[in-house]
């Protein structure tokens, strides 16, 4: 196999949206960088189950309620 053929794969330093860092091996990037996340499951309201609801408007739910409201 060519050695060429894979990428370096070194420690980095993730930075999580409030602040906490952790050490993982990756391919970002170089050895020592820091990849700091704009979102992650400590934050996003699709892990936390925040303010983000699905909003509808008469779409694919509504069709799918209406389909099967008599179904159970």
């Amino acid at each position: 196999m060519k050695s060429e053929g894979h990428p370096d794969y070194h420690f980095i330093t993730v930075v999580m949206t409030d602040g906490t860092e952790y050490q993982t091996r990756s391919t970002y990037g170089k050895e020592g960088d820091r990849l700091v996340l704009d979102i992650d499951s400590k934050s996003h309201p699709a892990w936390t189950g925040g303010d983000g609801k699905m909003l509808d408007r008469g779409g694919r739910v509504s069709r799918f309620k209406d389909k099967f409201k008599g179904f159970v």
